[in-house]
């Protein structure tokens, strides 16, 4: 199957942990058929500010480097758990 991109809008104080590389994982619903060698465009977004969409106008991208499903390990079900890499790497996936 071949690898998707997926747009997700994180907020501000997580957005800018993934962009220094401090958190390597993102915690979603599991509603999109998240798979490993995924894309992830991650599209800040900041509640705060007063416009129909509120984005920041900062993105970047990473892959999802693995895949730990809800249902186990105090993670609750309908929930994944996506490490994350930059984009170019090619360790840990495929």
């Amino acid at each position: 199957m071949a690898s998707q991109t997926h747009r997700l809008k994180p907020s501000p104080t997580y957005f800018r942990a993934i962009q220094s590389g401090e958190k390597t994982f993102e915690v979603r619903r599991d509603d999109r058929g998240f798979q490993k060698g995924d894309l992830l465009h991650l599209v800040e977004y900041d509640p705060a500010i007063i416009a129909a969409l509120a984005l920041t106008g900062r993105s970047i991208t990473k892959r999802i480097s693995y895949v730990l499903t809800g249902g186990q390990l105090g993670i609750e079900s309908g929930y994944v758990v996506l490490g994350l890499v930059d984009p170019d790497a090619t360790q840990g996936v495929p």
